[in-house]
């Protein structure tokens, strides 16, 4: 599943059709198609792991790429049929096993930007707030539920543990306010170097325990095993990060 910085990227792969019409809308999706066409691009923002094609203040088309979806501009190589495709007089814009909405009113109501770890808005003493009111939760879970990190995944959640040095299974009531408040900072501060290599092609190179066999700093074994309510896999060092009880 893509993370914060993939939708960036996805954006900025698509800036290219902002300000262009929408001559034909295609595709499997159940969605009203009707709506799109001769509409123009205003904008294309992201919310977390959500691509936002802005055509009008109250007409927006909201993809989320779930686990296996993808896009293609300007490609029409792949086989499979899109689950959205639009066309421009001198382009094209395909959306592959995608979850696909259309938001009918303004973003403003439906967003927090200030809970987006790519934002600039992004608010770290909210995210820590946040964290608090949920004490009995695992750290884990609570790094990957959107509506406090929104545009974490596994890369950026296992990899901010670690730096934390922070046990996955963690209850957020346990741990010490300083180590809440470095997770509120370190997701975003991780969030802008995943972006960076990610763009670079080597994300995988720099990730120090996610997908690692050993640790980098005494030399243990990494543990890997599913955790916490959403069952995604943790990696981590049982020997250098702390759980507090």
């Amino acid at each position: 599943m893509p993370e914060g910085p993939s939708i960036i990227i996805a954006k900025e792969a698509i800036m290219q059709f902002k300000g262009k019409k929408i001559l034909k809308a295609t595709g499997y999706g159940k969605l009203d198609k009707k709506l799109l066409v001769n509409k123009t691009i205003r904008d294309i923002k992201t919310w977390g792991k959500h691509l936002l094609i802005v055509l009008s203040k109250e007409l927006t088309i909201r993809v989320h790429f779930m686990l296996f979806g993808s896009y293609r501009v300007n490609d029409q190589s792949k086989t499979a049929n899109a689950k959205l495709g639009l066309e421009f007089k001198d382009g094209e814009l395909n959306f592959y096993v995608s979850e696909i909405v259309l938001i009918k009113e303004p973003l403003t109501e439906v967003y927090d930007w200030s809970g987006d770890i790519m934002s600039s808005k992004w608010d770290t003493k909210a995210a820590k707030l946040k964290m608090e009111a949920k004490p009995e939760r695992l750290l884990c879970d609570v790094l990957m539920d959107q509506a406090i990190f929104s545009g974490v995944g596994n890369i950026i959640k296992n990899e901010t543990m670690y730096k934390a040095k922070l046990h996955p299974e963690n209850k957020i009531g346990n741990i010490p306010s300083a180590k809440l408040t470095f997770v509120a900072k370190e997701v975003a501060r991780y969030a802008k170097k995943f972006y960076k290599w990610k763009k670079d092609g080597t994300l995988q190179d720099h990730c120090i325990v996610y997908k690692q066999e050993y640790c980098m700093v005494c030399g243990s074994e990494v543990t890997v095993k599913d955790g916490g309510k959403s069952k995604r896999r943790n990696y981590y060092c049982e020997h250098d990060q702390v759980i507090y009880v």
